[in-house]
This record gives C-alpha cells, structure tokens and sequence, in this order.
C-alpha cells in the first residue's frame, strides 16, 4: 500500500510499504476513505525528528470502512463505516471505565512515563503506524472504532477523530458559566472549532490570532476577532471588551507551535539535533524560553475565572510558571489530551440532525494522498489560506 512515512525534518514521502494484516484477535484492518493533517503532526515533520524511526507511518486522524476484523471483535463488522479516535485505549481498565481513555492503564507508554498510545506519532506514544496510508491495522477495535451513519460525507464525521472531541474537552474543561464569555487565542483546527462550540452552546467568544485568513474564517461563523498584531496589548483589550474584569474563561489553543514560536522553535530544534540519549532528558528538563501565549491567557482571564489549555507544550517539564498571579487570581488550570470516546455521545447529534458546527466546509483543502508532502508545506506555512487540510487516499 502507500503510505506517508517520516525520513527526515521537514522529509515525509509517499512510500510503497506492506499492508497491514491482523496481529491479535482484538484487531481490524480499515480501508482509509479520509485522514486529516494535523499541528500536531508539524511537531514530528519539524523539529521532534529524536523521537521518530526511520519509514514510521504519520498521522492521527483517519476514517474509513472496515475490510476485515479480528475474531474478539464485535463491536464493528465489515463494511462499517468507522472513524478512529487517535488514542489508542482498551475501553475497560479504570482509566477507560472513568472516561480517562486518553490515560488508559493498559497502553500507557510506561517506558517514557506518558499517558496512553496514539497512532503515528513516534517512540514517545508507542510507535503505532498511523493512518496518512491506505489501509491501517486498528488495535483494541472491540472498543475504539466509533461506527457513523453511511450517508453524509467524510467531511461530516471525521474530525471525530480528534479536532471535535479535543475542541469539546476544551469547552467543557473552560467552565464557561451560562451565557458567559471565553477569549481563544489561535485559530487553527482547535482554536476555530472550539470557538464554534462555545458559541453554539451560547457564550460570547472574542478569539485571536494572527492570520487574516483564520480570522476572517472565525468572523464568518459569527465569532469576535481580534488581530494580534493590531493591539500592543490583547489582554488589556480584551478586558476593555468585557466590563474591565476580563472574560470569565479563556481557552490557549496556541501553545508552544514548532512552527510558530520562535522561543519554542529554538528549545526544541536544540534538542532535536541531541542523539536520544541525550535529547530525551534534555526534552523532559530543559527549560523552553518563553510560554508568551499562556501568560497572555493568564493575563487575560478574569479573577477566579478558568483557563483550559488545549495547546501542545511539549518544550520541556521545567518550563516557569508565574505561580503568585495564578494564586492571587485564583485561577482554575484544566488540561491534558482529549479522551475522545468521552465525548462521542455529546457530539453525534451535531453532525447526524444538521451540520450545526459547519463541520463540512471546515477544511481549506483536500489532497489525494500522494500530495501529502506538500499539504505539510502548505500547512506549514500557513499559505494559500491552509487552517485544515485532509487527504484522499
């Protein structure tokens, strides 16, 4: 089959690898239909190449039809139309049972200290080949394949993958009161999305971001936008917009980008060119130079209000966190990777009555798959107007 597989920083080709076949007895063989390039992938492709294998198989956020299944699994047959969570979870440990799928006890990477395995995204979850191919193997499928009706299209439904389950948590761990306010900086996939949801469940949303592009996408859904680069201050405004006192929530959905933080593009690329034994260390304790994103959220939140961060800050575990202003605003501080399966019974109704989130005109561009290559250079650099990209295998 073809597959997208990692060779390099900023080196991904379209290679002719073996298909996939069942392993285990809880195992299924999908036929990919859609997958998603994701920001998160840009950290493998840019500068967190110490953590990848030669040929690794890319990508988290694929949907497709089931051609084949191991004989413990009954929870899908073939012909289903499933989409796959990018978590990788068994559905039954106490983790699973307490809707912690993304800390699931039975495929914790153990060896690295992290939480549960996610599909192609290198030695620091478990390595597991991912979905930018044509067929991909689905471990625990007795549990994870979420199955979605056969009629609308892809678009529809496979950003239950991660983009909509990560976009929720993010809503729901915000804490927004009814009728509330939420700022969300970035406008990427989450940042957009997580904007539409609080905005359909009723709250004011003010977002930033410093792409025309993604802000006119925002304001065209009926979302407040703010140009980073017009205000010297975007907390103080943001405060003058809400009575002075600040929105009651403000989602980071930024981070530290490997590809937009100059001070976390620095740390990181630092340690990528460390052998592992070195890198992994570095990567866990080195101090990352600026957190400019999540200081402005701080900044930004009203007193007692709740910041909830869905941005990846993967440059390092000792990065400074301004712990009086947090105290002394009384702050609330929620995160972590989306437990995706939490969350499916919530959203479903969105995508199968209407098109309430306008889900299917979300993506700015579709690629056969053999142009993935390009789609992350597209992505990459933010041109041509790319906030989500899917490819067509």
């Amino acid at each position: 089959m073809k597959a997208l597989a990692w060779h390099g920083k900023r080196d991904v080709r379209i290679d002719n690898v073996p298909d996939p076949v069942i392993q285990e007895p809880n195992d299924a063989i999908i036929r990919v239909t859609t997958t998603a390039i994701c920001g998160s992938d840009l950290q493998l492709y840019e500068v967190l190449g110490m953590f990848m294998g030669e040929g690794d198989i890319l990508g988290h956020e694929p949907m497709g039809i089931v051609e084949e299944v191991g004989e413990n699994v009954s929870h899908v047959k073939p012909g289903d139309r499933v989409v796959i969570p990018f978590t990788v979870c068994c559905g039954y440990c106490w983790m699973c049972d307490r809707g912690f799928q993304s800390q699931c006890e039975t495929l914790q990477v153990r060896g690295q200290g992290l939480g549960t395995q996610l599909f192609g995204f290198s030695k620091l979850y478990g390595e597991v080949p991912g979905g930018q191919a044509e067929y991909l193997r689905v471990p625990q499928a007795q549990y994870i394949p979420i199955k979605v009706p056969e009629a609308p299209p892809d678009e529809r439904f496979v950003y239950l993958s991660d983009v909509l389950p990560t976009s929720w948590q993010a809503v729901a761990y915000a804490d927004i009161p009814e009728g509330g306010s939420v700022a969300v900086f970035g406008l990427g996939p989450m940042g957009q999305m997580s904007s539409r949801i609080a905005l359909h469940k009723g709250h004011r949303v003010i977002a930033v971001d410093l792409v025309p592009e993604r802000l006119e996408m925002a304001r065209r859904f009926g979302i407040e936008v703010l140009n980073g680069h017009d205000y010297e201050d975007v907390p103080g405004t943001i405060r003058e917009m809400t009575a002075g006192r600040g929105p009651d929530s403000v989602i980071d959905a930024v981070g530290m980008e490997s590809y937009g933080s100059p001070g976390s593009m620095l740390a990181q690329t630092i340690t990528g060119l460390q052998s592992e034994r070195v890198a992994v260390p570095m990567m866990e304790k080195a101090r990352a130079d600026r957190l400019n994103i999540f200081y402005q959220a701080i900044d930004t939140v009203r007193r007692a209000g709740t910041i909830s961060l869905i941005g990846h800050y993967d440059g390092g575990m000792a990065d400074p966190m301004p712990m009086l202003k947090l105290f002394d605003k009384q702050i609330q501080l929620r995160m972590g990777q989306a437990n995706v399966k939490h969350w499916v019974d919530d959203i479903m109704p969105l995508l199968t009555d209407e098109d309430a989130l306008g889900v299917e005109s979300f993506a700015t561009h579709q690629l056969p798959l053999e142009e993935a290559p390009r789609g992350y250079e597209l992505f990459r650099k933010k041109q041509d107007g790319a906030t989500k990209i899917l490819l067509k295998p």
